[in-house]
């Protein structure tokens, strides 16, 4: 099966070797690419995967991605930018961002994370995930833990920052998938966060695993 993707960037030549890459290799599929957030906000032709750079004309790229998933919530969206500070990268994962990566990143590199991100991974390095502080502000008193995480539950975060997808962590630790499910969404709560992006950066942050 091929991975739809949707690319939203306003540098022209960047975006045509974007273009190039996913048609160089089976498995991927570009179904559109445009040069601002509202020309791809107004398609019709849903996708699985979204590139999506911040510095974009009128609209950025943050503030759009509300507006892609109201219209197709299925859709998953990666931030391809060289914007690498902090806020940038909070206000994006923040906004729904289900992955960041920089332009820098190796080509190898960009397809990983759209394959992670289209299996149900998050593709967050662990460089941008250290720099997610502002999501996690503090909710307990210093001296109390973190978090009450399970054993279970700490085994399951751990193979989710190895980029593990649900059936995958399923299969290897011989439970069923809505069983995974399930501690996914109690470790969810626990961390007080609502994505595999925003557990992973808060994982490697606080060292809980």
């Amino acid at each position: 099966m091929e991975i739809s993707i949707g690319i939203v960037e306003d540098h022209s030549e960047f975006r045509q070797s974007l273009i190039f890459l996913m048609s160089s290799f089976s498995g991927y599929r570009v179904e559109w690419a445009m040069g601002s957030a509202e020309e791809a906000i107004g398609t019709q032709v849903p996708v699985d995967i979204i590139l999506l750079d911040i510095n974009l004309p009128e609209l950025s790229g943050v503030e759009a991605i509300p507006f892609f998933k109201e219209k197709f919530p299925g859709q998953k969206i990666i931030m391809l930018t060289i914007q690498d500070d902090e806020e940038s990268i909070v206000n994006a994962i923040r906004a729904g961002a289900d992955g960041y990566i920089l332009k820098k990143t190796s080509p190898e590199k960009i397809l990983e994370a759209i394959q992670q991100v289209y299996e149900g991974g998050a593709a967050l390095t662990p460089m941008v995930a250290k720099q997610v502080l502002a999501l996690f502000q503090p909710q307990k008193a210093a001296n109390e833990s973190p978090t009450n995480l399970t054993p279970r539950e700490k085994e399951i975060l751990s193979l989710i920052t190895q980029g593990m997808t649900t059936m995958s962590i399923a299969d290897s630790l011989f439970i069923s998938l809505q069983t995974v499910r399930n501690h996914i969404k109690n470790i969810y709560e626990k961390l007080q966060v609502h994505s595999k992006a925003q557990a992973v950066a808060r994982a490697l942050k606080e060292k809980i695993v």
